[in-house]
């Protein structure tokens, strides 16, 4: 073996000249750089999964404000407007809630208006059924979420958030029976329409739902007159207890008596509703016009008033809606065989109301309009 020199000029370095501690020194801070760099390759995706954490989550019915064109107003309420729009191509009516958290409302308001959209979108975004309005999505309000206008963008402050569903042309069922109530609905056009409601609730019913508001303002008709129903604002999922379900929701004139004397009640409820709307939509004409809220519930609980039946209607249709909305909850039947009895109805020898302008079979059938 060759020695070298102090100068290391053979490419050895003598064992007693070589500097130990300062060998030590060098591999400490590369070890520990290396031990740096793989320690933060280990964090990196807990650090990215807890970045994606700490993100709100979007829920599967948020949709997206930027494709969002908000139009006219078409109908106005209490806690807010609905209005004509356009999401992503697609024709819709976008209902805005207003929770009035700027003072104008009490707080007792603004909680009612919060429940009332976590409840209608809980229940409306997991619905399809060819008579139910399609639901599109919602947006909860946020700050500096713009929505587009016709005239630009307005901005969407904290206490607005908005419901988005499929618009249907036909509008209201209300205002297509308003327009009617002189020449009345041809007898097809009468079972034709009840059986779209009637198969609507039986769905409902079938998911345990219970819609709590079945009225003729909250059912939609599209442009060949299929009915859909919609506003889930009160909807709920049906209490396993009965005693679960109390208090006076729902629109007077509709409302069962077991409802407006603040029994508990199931979906039987929604069965006695639809018995005055098929009443509704034979006449053409409002339940209790001329009466009270507090007359209507102490003669439909204590009394048994229900809407007179014209002598010129079909037993068949009568049938149903006396068995519908009867006093009694267990008495009413189910919806879907509801479905059965108005499917096995004959249409084809007519039955209908008579126009006002004729004279009449009956003269129960008819009372004297004001106005148009």
């Amino acid at each position: 073996m060759k020695e070298g020199t102090g100068g290391g000029d053979g490419g050895f370095v003598r064992a007693d000249q070589i500097d130990l501690k300062s060998l030590d020194e060098q591999l400490e801070r590369h070890l520990s750089r290396a031990w740096t760099m793989e320690k933060k390759k280990e964090e990196e995706p807990d650090q990215r999964g807890r970045q994606q954490q700490a993100r709100p989550r979007r829920e599967d019915w948020e949709i997206d404000p930027a494709k969002l064109v908000v139009k006219g107003v078409i109908a106005r309420g209490t806690f807010g407007t609905v209005h004509r729009g356009v999401y992503d191509g697609q024709d819709v009516a976008v209902k805005l809630l207003d929770w009035g958290e700027d003072g104008h409302r009490s707080e007792q308001d603004i909680a009612a208006v919060r429940a009332a959209f976590s409840q209608e979108v809980t229940v409306w975004h997991k619905l399809d059924h060819p008579n139910v309005t399609k639901f599109i999505g919602a947006i909860m309000g946020a700050r500096d979420l713009n929505i587009q206008t016709e005239n630009g963008h307005i901005g969407m402050p904290t206490n607005i958030c908005c419901v988005v569903v499929e618009y249907l042309a036909g509008g209201a069922l209300k205002s297509f029976l308003i327009k009617n109530r002189r020449k009345k609905l041809a007898f097809k056009v009468v079972v034709q329409i009840a059986l779209d409601l009637a198969r609507g609730l039986s769905y409902l019913h079938s998911k345990k739902i219970v819609h709590r508001d079945v009225k003729t303002e909250n059912m939609l008709l599209d442009k060949t007159r299929t009915l859909k129903i919609a506003d889930f604002g009160v909807a709920r999922l049906e209490a396993a207890n009965p005693s679960d379900m109390t208090g006076e929701t729902g629109t007077l004139g509709y409302m069962a008596p077991e409802v407006l004397n603040g029994n508990p009640y199931n979906r039987k409820c929604d069965v006695y509703s639809f018995g005055i709307c098929l009443w509704e939509i034979y006449c053409c004409d409002m339940p209790y016009p001329d009466l009270s809220f507090s007359e209507v519930t102490s003669a439909v609980v204590r009394q048994n008033l229900r809407p007179e039946i014209p002598r010129c209607c079909p037993s068949s249709l009568a049938n149903v809606m006396k068995r519908c909305w009867d006093a009694n909850p267990d008495k009413r039947p189910e919806m879907a065989e509801v479905v059965s009895m108005l499917e096995a109805i004959d249409t084809s020898k007519g039955g209908g109301m008579i126009p006002v302008d004729q004279r009449p079979g009956c003269l129960s059938c008819f009372r004297k309009y004001r106005g148009p």
